[in-house]
């Protein structure tokens, strides 16, 4: 299921998300959704979110049962 969030921009802001068109997608959703991304990949936050998770699967030991 989508998460949904309602967001507001200023108009100069709406006007840059409106230049943006094209380039990080076809509708305002698709820009907002794009730059986000965007910005959690260039703070590193996507690959230390994926580096933790392959740590900690690799360091569980399945328990084992007698």
């Amino acid at each position: 299921m989508a998460k949904k969030v309602q967001v507001s921009f200023s108009d100069k802001q709406g006007e840059l998300l409106d230049l943006l068109k094209g380039e990080f997608g076809d509708t305002d959703s698709e820009v907002v959704r794009g730059i986000v991304v965007s910005w959690l990949a260039e703070k590193s936050f996507i690959s230390t979110m994926v580096k933790n998770r392959i740590n900690n699967e690799g360091n569980h030991i399945p328990e084992v049962k007698a």
